[in-house]
């Protein structure tokens, strides 16, 4: 790889996006890559989701297309060869079927390589392009990314095995965790909470749509409102809102009757304030695809308990005791009891293992993460795996 042409995603408060570009800002200059950041037009600077879900719909858009653009100028002066790669952060890039229009007409050993990184869409049923009824033509798109690119990198083996499902072609390789900057993060806050000036607050995070279920974190609160101590708190982004409006009215229903606390338009450094004062990360999704959530939580000494479901055990390198049984208030709650009392022996394991995320594609991009390729079919060998 003689250049790296870095596509990254438009910022959002109170989202990853903010801090994705200097996570991997400091992770490519200490591997001293040679690499550009594709500049993108924002549509405003709210820096906030107006429309949509995961990121703003039109921002999403808008930013993509004038970032193609650049890429395609680059492209055009000769800046970008075939000895180099480009790398999305995001598999969905508005603007991305110029490529394959341009890659096909020009001679072969002049096209570049090009990895993206899928998140989720199509091949995953509780994405929310299913509940928007998006999923046709995002699993056209797809098929076409599946045409040209040089690789996909997949963010656990759980999605490698949708992909397979899917009949993806391209090579597949697990990165095993998302980008995260570890010490970025823990600067932001300044100095770790010992564990005894916490609060017993339980902490949901997620985005609060259906596919997060916050149902059943609001049905934890509820039936366990009376236990000593304990305190149950919603943190947002931005406003709370869903793409089900009954989740809202419950929760605002379930604040009123002071069962749970809600703090909106939380921005990043609020956050992690937060969780540094707080004792558990809880979630419960039916989709997450090794959250952002559990590293910030991991990384700022506080205890995480989600569900042993789909990429969790790999992410959790399979402890069961910050896992519960999926949709068991039962043992979601006794779990609870265990991690509101004592910091987990593993604190800071998580965050360390997806700090080194970045690094893993790296390699891959290189030609030296042959280990993480997936797209065999011999590639179940590898769900059972301790990753760390």
């Amino acid at each position: 790889m003689r250049k790296l042409f870095y596509m990254g995603l438009e910022p959002y408060e109170g989202r990853y996006t903010l801090q994705l570009e200097e996570w991997s800002r400091r992770a490519f200059n200490k591997r001293d890559l040679d690499w550009v950041s594709v500049p993108g037009t924002t549509i405003d600077n709210t820096k906030s989701i107006q429309v949509g879900q995961v990121l703003d719909a039109h921002g999403r858009s808008f930013f993509a297309m004038s970032q193609m653009m650049n890429l395609v100028q680059m492209m055009r002066n000769g800046e970008v060869t075939g000895e180099d790669c480009i790398f999305f952060e995001d598999m969905f890039q508005p603007g991305m079927e110029s490529l394959p229009y341009i890659m096909d007409q020009i001679p072969a050993e002049d096209r570049p390589k090009v990895w993206i990184r899928c998140l989720a869409q199509a091949v995953d049923p509780d994405d929310f392009v299913h509940v928007w009824g998006m999923s046709k033509w995002m699993s056209l798109y797809e098929e076409m990314c599946n045409e040209f690119v040089t690789g996909v990198l997949a963010s656990n083996e759980e999605m490698v095995a949708h992909m397979k499902i899917a009949n993806w072609k391209a090579p597949i390789y697990n990165i095993s965790g998302l980008a995260f900057d570890k010490l970025e993060v823990q600067l932001r806050v300044g100095e770790i909470k010992p564990w005894a000036e916490r609060d017993n607050r339980i902490v949901f995070a997620a985005r609060f749509d259906q596919e997060k279920q916050p149902d059943f974190f609001m049905d934890l609160a509820e039936k366990h409102e009376f236990v000593d101590g304990m305190k149950f708190a919603i943190v947002q982004g931005g406003p709370l809102r869903s793409n089900n409006p009954k989740y809202v009215e419950r929760a605002r229903e379930l604040a009123d009757r002071g069962v749970i606390e809600i703090f909106e338009n939380q921005k990043k450094n609020d956050y992690y304030n937060i969780l540094n004062s707080s004792k558990v990360l809880f979630n419960c999704a039916l989709q997450d695809w090794t959250s952002n959530t559990v590293s910030e939580a991991d990384a700022l000494g506080c205890n995480v308990l989600f569900p042993a479901y789909r990429s969790f055990p790999e992410i959790f390198a399979n402890c069961h005791e910050r896992m519960y049984i999926p949709w068991s208030i039962t043992d979601a709650f006794n779990k609870l009891g265990h991690l509101v009392q004592t910091p987990h022996r593993d604190i800071g394991k998580i965050s360390d293992w997806t700090s080194a995320t970045i690094d893993r594609y790296i390699d891959i991009m290189q030609g030296n993460g042959e280990q993480w390729r997936r797209d065999t079919n011999r590639y179940r060998d590898h769900v059972a795996e301790t990753k760390y």
